[in-house]
């Protein structure tokens, strides 16, 4: 059951009239710490975009971050004109109605203060949009090749939530970030919440990753039963697997360490008795992303 909405969320800017959603799904990535290779972030925005969302709200980014560690930008229009941008966590929201449902996705940035009351502010606001369900998004660094499907976990503590998408309770204990932090408020207010990772190749970090990206996509989108266009992202996935593996066999050591990834992936894929996805048996993702969060990333 989740608890009542009290009172009004004092950080969150309404941009018009609040929306008449029907059973949405709230879908929350943000950059940051649990954003590997962007994959996180360039997901929920494709959602966003491909589903038609309209900006609804954002959180005021005053209380929650350092402005002189995270700095507003300045930028020109046509006319020469300057304006600053402050760090975002926009809300848009889109009536889906192939399955009768509707979503609310956020795209933001992780803060650096007050946690505890972002965290509230958006618990509010889900409350306000009548959200049923709330889905976090991440990405990490970890030992898979490029060169291979890329594996997604997916985690819950939510007992429907487990038999409807073949997920397991995380047992993670450690360090974590803004996407620990509300998913862990989310379920305390009474949501039925999941979480799913992508994996990104630890040797190329630095590298966007839409092949990570799509995978997100294509999870949520299953899990929404929404249909989701993927072509540019899926012609991107294809670019960035070309120009890594060009930027890897450069170098003969490289080379080598993603060969030896990629004969362990094919391996795991070989011993494989039954026709569940890696994806759905998660225990090897579980320790990159365990070992991830540890390391800080």
């Amino acid at each position: 059951m989740v608890s009542p909405v009290s009172i009004e969320p004092e950080h969150v800017l309404w941009s018009g009239p609040r929306p008449n959603l029907n059973r949405p799904t709230l879908i929350a990535a943000f950059e940051g710490w649990n954003d590997a290779g962007d994959a996180a972030t360039t997901a929920a925005g494709h959602l966003a975009g491909r589903w038609g969302c309209k900006p609804v709200a954002e959180i005021d980014p005053e209380p929650f971050f350092d402005f002189t560690a995270v700095r507003p930008t300045v930028h020109l229009d046509e006319s020469k004109a300057r304006s600053i941008r402050w760090p975002v966590n926009e809300v848009r929201v889109a009536h889906l109605d192939d399955p009768g449902t509707d979503a609310v996705v956020l795209v933001g940035t992780e803060p650096q203060l007050r946690w505890r009351t972002f965290t509230h502010q958006l618990i509010s606001l889900a409350g306000m949009l009548d959200v049923e369900r709330i889905v976090t998004l991440g990405a990490l660094l970890a030992e898979v090749p490029h060169s291979r499907d890329v594996e997604v976990y997916g985690s819950t503590d939510d007992e429907e939530l487990r038999a409807e998408l073949g997920l397991t309770p995380s047992t993670y204990e450690g360090p974590t970030g803004i996407v620990g932090v509300l998913s862990s408020a989310c379920r305390d207010a009474g949501y039925r919440t999941a979480s799913f990772w992508s994996a990104v190749p630890s040797y190329m970090p630095a590298a966007p990753s839409p092949k990570a990206a799509l995978a997100l996509v294509n999870r949520v989108s299953a899990l929404m039963k929404a249909p989701v266009p993927t072509f540019d992202l899926e012609q991107r996935a294809k670019t960035y697997e070309r120009e890594i593996t060009r930027i890897v066999s450069e170098d003969e050591e490289t080379a080598e360490y993603v060969a030896r990834l990629e004969r362990a992936w094919d391996a795991g894929r070989d011993d494989d008795t039954d026709e569940t996805s890696l994806s759905d048996d998660p225990d090897r993702l579980v320790a990159e992303v365990e070992k991830f969060l540890r390391e800080g990333g």
